[in-house]
């Protein structure tokens, strides 16, 4: 597994499984894995961080917002600025490295959340009609940490999930409720999750 939002031990927990009983761990694997996929997707985002910096090309039209301290280029989600480089060129290079901006929102790194624009008090990121500048961005992405919401969120969708290979048909038999049908959407998953999803996304 990689990347999963809880663990294989927690979701056994929860499901009533011994954690010495590895008959049903390849389905419990499938199922955390595919919980967190889908929360990404519907969020429009994803809550693990990249191990080592890697590069991303952006292009500055569209994704520039313009206030009275200059103007925030928005920027997928960073979870750490420890090795963050920031370059503007033509798309082919070469790259001259930018200095005096800043990271927003203010704090979030120490609040646990991302880094979701750079911002160049006073200044702009030098775009125009027809540029082919664009801003190079090498930094870990992702989240700092990953949060409770999530983790809880992905297990309860990960039980869902497992315990659907007893419900093909989406209907469920209880002695307590008799029949009844599975709803579409997990009110209680879509209540952690809504916080974080991005505009256009969900």
């Amino acid at each position: 597994m990689a990347n999963e939002y809880g663990n294989r031990a927690a979701l056994k927990e929860r499901l009533g499984i011994e954690a010495d009983d590895t008959s049903r761990d390849t389905l419990l694997d499938a199922a955390l894995a595919a919980a967190s996929r889908s929360i990404d997707k519907t969020c429009g985002r994803r809550f693990w961080l990249d191990p080592a910096p890697v590069a991303r090309i952006y292009n500055p039209r569209g994704r520039v917002v313009r206030g009275v301290d200059g103007e925030t280029l928005l920027v997928d989600d960073i979870g750490a600025i420890t090795g963050l480089v920031v370059e503007t060129g033509p798309a082919a290079g070469p790259w001259t490295a930018v200095t005096g901006y800043e990271t927003t929102p203010d704090n979030a790194l120490a609040d646990g959340r991302a880094i979701t624009g750079l911002l160049r008090a006073n200044s702009i990121w030098s775009w125009q009609r027809g540029s082919t500048t664009r801003v190079r961005v090498t930094t870990r992405f992702g989240w700092p940490a990953e949060p409770d919401d999530i983790t809880e969120a992905s297990l309860i969708q990960a039980s869902r999930l497992y315990k659907r290979k007893d419900s093909p048909e989406g209907i469920i038999g209880s002695a307590e409720w008799g029949v009844r049908n599975l709803s579409r959407r997990d009110p209680d998953v879509w209540a952690l999750i809504e916080p974080y999803i991005l505009p256009g996304f969900g």
